[in-house]
């Protein structure tokens, strides 16, 4: 009796630990939102101000009073044309080196959509 009282000990014990692990690397594995999470709907407004510098375009764009700042492969924009942008990951303070300015805000897009 107490063999099989220590072999279901130790089983149970065994039990236990192997279910701990598999909860570790189930959270482990589960994705954690990003501080800075892409957006669900694309960019979009009127050129008021772009740039081009280092292989990007820099565009700011307004739309309803807001203006966003978008950061786009070199592409062809102007000001007072209408754009939407792929959806992107903002990044706050960024600093440009080669337009040696600092966004409070920039998202980084694929690119213009039209």
């Amino acid at each position: 009796m107490k063999r099989f009282t220590l072999v279901f000990a130790v089983g149970a014990l065994f039990f236990v630990i192997a279910s701990g692990c598999n909860r570790t690397k189930t959270e482990a594995a589960a994705p954690q939102p990003a501080a800075n999470m892409v957006p669900a709907m694309p960019l979009s407004g009127k050129v008021v101000e772009t740039m081009n510098s280092g292989g990007y375009t820099y565009v700011s764009l307004e739309n309803n009073g807001q203006k966003t700042w978008v950061a786009v492969p070199q592409a062809q924009v102007k000001v007072g044309q209408q754009v939407t942008c792929q959806p992107g990951m903002e990044m706050k303070n960024f600093t440009s080196k080669t337009l040696n300015r600092t966004f409070a805000s920039i998202f980084f897009s694929g690119g213009v959509l039209k």
